[in-house]
């Protein structure tokens, strides 16, 4: 029976499209651009590549390397053979690169020469057990595996992946400490890909652009668009005026943004002036809260095109959907909400003790299904605690209204504990976007004698703007209540946020709470 319900798998997937949709465009970063049938012929060339290196089915590879179609194609390669994946952040620091590649134990990396080839010798010398170190072009000392490819005769694309078997190893973000492995099995990976397929409001012709690193929710998504046969453009890093260029250029249709980015292009009059961004029909956004206020504007400039994703590594991509005609703009507290359950996955909202909270009240997400992740790699302990009580606790705090829609409070390690108020940052951020003259704003709990916590803002004014932070703390008393209004407020040119565009709250407390302890991180 194991036998008959084999299949199904992300190799089975992207054998399947390349197969499918041989004559379509299907990747291009800038420097290459390949139909299917020739991303098919470099992926068959990496498996050969990783044979003749001694990599069979279970062993493990990560890359290194800026956006760029190699790095999608090896990582098809690794799906088709039955290899373990391990996404490395580019903008992540050294030390983090070695624990993950020591962690994962990871046998094969391929960095980017020119750009990561010193930090793949450095990790190499910090941990030896890495066998294989290869680099996209000449590095000094390193295998070039651009130069392998054309010496090899390219394998046969047959799928020899499982389903149950760990596809990625993606590593979570480390803000509680240690950054932990997560087990995505070939089952998540294609229940992900099935349900961004149902979900979204895909246009009919999928021509997707990837700015943020294609190592994480911006790739992923690359599994749905080869579904559809779609045709994805990678560039690397957002940088407004090259990004609506290249929108304009290739004639993109759909899109995925971190808020602060579409915040950025809200702003960008004069490039939207220069650059036909026209053919956008879908822009999906996550990762991280977006002011209602900001969203409202963006559907005012871009129209009806935006769908929101919620999701987390360990469940990715798809817990809940604000599909575009939940983007009503007559029922406008619906745009604070982060959408309805998807299908195949079952959502709840539990209190401390694993009690459903009633319509309207706080609980934490926690959520059951095919698409959840096998637990932490060799984390047992956190596994059992993800896991208590038969569900996967996300720590995420929401509500529900009647409806059905949830609404993220926010992250339970971020509340701010206040005169014995609990205060969430998104409900004050909230508040403070709603300003006229704000364009982003963070806010976290700095140490108070007398309340406790108190709540602190950080403000990026409009251009041109000017308001005092006395009429701010009394926008948001009068919006939120007392108890809210933040006790001071910092104008700054920009807010910290991490390499996946989340407001990085870490960097915000640490000249507040270094060297006390808070019971957050």
């Amino acid at each position: 029976m194991q036998q008959l319900h084999s299949g199904g798998t992300a190799g089975s997937l992207v054998v399947n499209a390349i197969a499918r949709f041989a004559d379509r465009p299907a990747i291009a970063d800038g420097h290459v651009r390949w139909s299917y049938r020739q991303l098919g012929d470099v992926v068959a060339r990496f498996i050969a590549v990783f044979r003749n290196a001694g990599l069979e089915r279970g062993a493990a590879v990560s890359v290194l390397a800026s956006n760029r179609a190699e790095s999608w194609a090896v990582i098809c390669a690794a799906m088709v053979m039955g290899l373990r994946y391990t996404p490395l952040h580019p903008m992540a620091a050294e030390d983090d690169h070695v624990f993950i590649v020591e962690d994962a134990e990871i046998d094969c990396l391929i960095v980017e020469a020119g750009k990561f080839d010193e930090r793949g010798r450095a990790i190499k010398a910090r941990w030896p057990g890495l066998k294989h170190l290869l680099s996209f072009g000449a590095a000094d000392g390193l295998v070039d595996v651009l130069a392998e490819l054309p010496r090899v005769e390219p394998a046969p694309l047959v799928d020899e992946s499982a389903v149950g078997e760990i596809a990625w190893l993606a590593y979570t973000g480390g803000t509680t400490g240690r950054s932990k492995g997560v087990m995505l099995p070939h089952r998540c990976v294609t229940t992900m890909a099935t349900l961004l397929y149902s979900d979204w409001d895909w246009p009919s012709d999928i021509r997707y652009i990837a700015a943020t690193p294609i190592s994480h929710a911006a790739g992923v998504t690359l599994y749905t668009v080869m579904m559809r046969g779609g045709f994805a453009r990678l560039v690397q890093g957002f940088e407004a005026e090259s990004y609506c260029r290249v929108v304009a250029e290739e004639k993109i249709t759909a899109a995925f943004l971190v808020p602060t980015l579409i915040y950025n292009l809200i702003d960008a009059t004069e490039l939207r002036a220069r650059y036909d961004l026209s053919s956008l029909e879908m822009i999906v956004y996550g990762a991280a809260p977006m002011s209602p206020d900001r969203l409202r504007e963006a559907m005012g400039i871009f129209g009806p095109v935006f769908v929101q994703l919620y999701g987390q590594t360990e469940a990715p991509q798809c817990i809940t959907t604000l599909r575009k005609a939940d983007h009503d703009p007559a029922k406008p507290h619906r745009l604070g909400s982060c959408g309805r359950p998807n299908p195949l996955v079952d959502v709840r909202l539990f209190d401390s003790d694993m009690r459903e909270v009633a319509v309207g009240e706080p609980g934490e997400i926690c959520v059951r299904g095919t698409l959840v992740m096998d637990g932490y790699w060799k984390r047992p302990e956190a596994t059992e605690e993800a896991f208590r009580g038969g569900w996967l606790h996300t720590g995420d705090v929401a509500v529900k209204d009647e409806e059905g829609y949830l609404y993220i409070v926010d992250r339970t390690k971020d509340m701010i504990i206040s005169g014995g108020f609990n205060i969430y940052p998104r409900e004050v951020e909230d508040a403070l976007m709603a300003h006229t003259a704000v364009a982003s704003a963070a806010v976290i709990g700095i140490p108070d004698q007398k309340w406790g916590e108190a709540v602190k803002a950080f403000v990026v004014l409009k251009a041109g703007a000017n308001v005092g932070a006395a009429e701010l703390q009394a926008h948001v008393k009068e919006k939120r209540g007392a108890p809210w209004s933040p006790k001071a407020i910092d104008f700054v040119s920009d807010i910290p946020v991490t390499g996946l565009g989340k407001i990085d709250r870490k960097a915000l407390r640490v000249p507040y709470w270094e060297g006390r302890k808070r019971g957050v991180a």
